[in-house]
């Protein structure tokens, strides 16, 4: 008999956690139990799964606040080992209090690495989210649609941002793991895969007339601009079609810039300077004169 359970792959902390204390409450330890995703490949050797019963008297586990923290980060991740790992922690945790503060344990440093990629995805999510504007406006509301491939299920997560940030308008986040949905009042998740839509708009080339006029030649920092914003994130960006030809005439542009003869300040300039000369001496004139 084999003990364990089947997950999907959006199962949260929340829903993890009644599941991996009735396994405690069993007294199973982390090797006698296994946790399996709905989306890994099933094999014809694949036992049949049975869910421990927990014992009257056990004692429920007890977890410090940054362990906790740590199995929230890392049940976001897609790696399917993450539900094992958890419950691999919490069981330790119970006689190695301190244990998620040891970062050089092999499950601590394994959790921490998870957790950072977590942290990164929900960061590039929320700055490179495209909205594009769908349909004619009603009322005072407009309504948005966007694309993004997340590598975690870090949807719910960054829901709270997006609710707080985009209120006044109407929109909807599509991604290969589920999709957000925004009406003006509540954000309303779903987990069912979205398939690329077509979005543009006419706002893509104002934006990209903005980008391009912001952009500096002489400040080029090609490793740094690839460490933030990777390739991969590039072919659903509508302004990063423009940065190989922008990166290409850098050098052109950096040099007409050097060739460029000073210009005399604007007429006003003297003006200017002169009141705040005045104003400077009027302030600080002693109370005698």
């Amino acid at each position: 008999m084999a003990y364990g359970f089947i997950l999907d792959d959006h199962t949260s902390f929340s829903a993890w956690r009644p599941l991996a204390r009735q396994c405690f409450l069993a007294d199973r330890a982390p090797e006698e139990i296994e946790w399996r995703c709905a989306s890994a490949e099933t094999t014809l050797f694949d036992t049949p799964l049975v869910a421990p019963t927990p014992k009257a008297v056990a004692q429920p586990p007890v977890l410090r606040s940054n362990c906790l923290a740590l199995l929230r980060s890392i049940l976001r991740h897609a790696d399917q080992t993450r539900f094992a790992l958890a419950y691999r922690i919490l069981w330790r945790a119970q006689t190695e209090p301190a244990l998620a503060s040891i970062a050089t344990d092999p499950d601590i440093a394994r959790a921490l690495y998870m957790h950072k990629q977590v942290r990164e995805d929900t960061h590039k999510m929320t700055a490179y989210v495209r909205f594009r504007e769908h349909g004619a406006a009603q009322a005072d509301r407009r309504s948005f649609y966007a694309w993004f491939e997340p590598d975690h299920y870090v949807l719910p997560s960054v829901a709270p941002f997006f609710s707080k940030r985009f209120v006044d308008m109407d929109w909807v986040i599509l991604t290969p793991k589920g999709s957000l949905a925004w009406n003006g009042e509540t954000c309303a998740f779903s987990p069912t895969p979205c398939a690329k839509p077509r979005l543009s708009d006419d706002i893509d080339q104002l934006w990209q007339t903005y980008y391009v006029s912001t952009f500096n030649p002489a400040r080029i920092k090609t490793k740094a601009m690839l460490s933030e914003m990777p390739r991969k994130y590039w072919k659903n960006l509508p302004e990063t079609r423009l940065i190989p030809q922008m990166l290409a005439n850098a050098p052109a542009r950096v040099a007409a810039m050097a060739a460029q003869q000073p210009r005399p300040a604007p007429a006003f300039h003297h003006r200017l300077q002169e009141r705040r000369a005045s104003a400077f001496r009027e302030v600080h004139r002693k109370p005698t004169e």
